[in-house]
């Protein structure tokens, strides 16, 4: 096999790793079964096609059927995909696997996105990145942490900017990177770490489309009430949110702290986690 085709085959397999921690493995099955099926069914044609339904059927059998009975082994559990109250703002988190945590953080989550609903019939909390499945140490790309299963990052709620109706929409198509700017009299800590330097800090912004939002605004009451129903949970330890909104919430509890300059903004998401 020429070098170059054994490196490609070796980028590939780092960079499915990277993403959904499983698709390094998942490729590797690929491999060993395309020459047994692929290329015995398909005309020369429809080669890349069938290659690509076979991929995608064992990624699709591992990623939803295999891994959720593996992960409890490593102490983890997924988030649900069809509850009422709680879901993933992307099905891509699913798929890609970032949606693993400790049994007793998804306990928090649930709890208190039915009490939400219960104070505000008809609102859904949506969840972003928790973790990998498998390892404490594999933290998913971006982010520092979010790799020992204690971690969780909730969407903001918002209401629609030209009638201030709660929606079950999302300014950003992935959760993160349309940010709720700092307002005039507001501890300004974004720009406060660009200007030393933290590049990394707003990058999002920079990355995920903005047409959407002047769209909205954030739903201060529904926003804040999550946060302090969290913060009252006893194995919660911290709450990750920027300065300004904290200020802007009124939010007093200890729990709720700055997560530091070499992080990236957290005035699109709740970043939660357990003891």
């Amino acid at each position: 096999m020429p070098i170059l085709k054994v490196f490609l085959h070796i980028l590939i397999f780092c960079i499915f790793t990277l993403i959904s921690q499983i698709g390094g493995i998942v490729y590797l099955v690929y491999l060993l079964l395309s020459p047994l099926i692929v290329r015995r069914i398909a005309i020369v044609k429809k080669y890349r096609l069938f290659g690509f339904i076979l991929f995608a059927g064992i990624y699709l059998v591992i990623s939803l059927i295999i891994v959720p009975l593996i992960a409890p082994i490593f102490g983890r559990v997924p988030l649900p995909l069809f509850n009422k109250h709680l879901k993933p703002l992307t099905v891509a988190t699913v798929l890609l696997n970032r949606h693993y945590l400790k049994p007793q953080l998804l306990e928090v989550a649930k709890d208190a996105s039915n009490e939400i609903n219960r104070m505000y019939p008809g609102t859904v909390t949506y969840y972003l990145d928790a973790n990998f499945p498998f390892f404490n140490g594999f933290s998913l790309i971006p982010h520092l942490s979010h790799n020992d299963g204690k971690k969780l990052d909730l969407a903001f709620y918002y209401l629609l900017q030209n009638n201030s109706e709660y929606t079950l929409q999302h300014p950003s198509p992935i959760g993160y990177g349309v940010f709720i700017d700092p307002v005039k009299g507001e501890q300004d800590q974004p720009q406060r770490c660009e200007n030393q330097g933290y590049w990394q800090y707003g990058f999002m912004e920079q990355i995920v489309p903005q047409w959407n939002k002047d769209k909205f605004i954030l739903d201060s009451r529904r926003t804040k009430s999550l946060t302090m129903l969290l913060a009252s949970h006893h194995s919660i330890e911290k709450i990750f949110i920027e300065p300004h909104l904290k200020q802007r919430l009124g939010l007093s509890s200890p729990k709720v702290r700055y997560h530091g300059c070499r992080a990236v903004r957290h005035d699109d998401h709740i970043h939660i986690q357990t003891k």
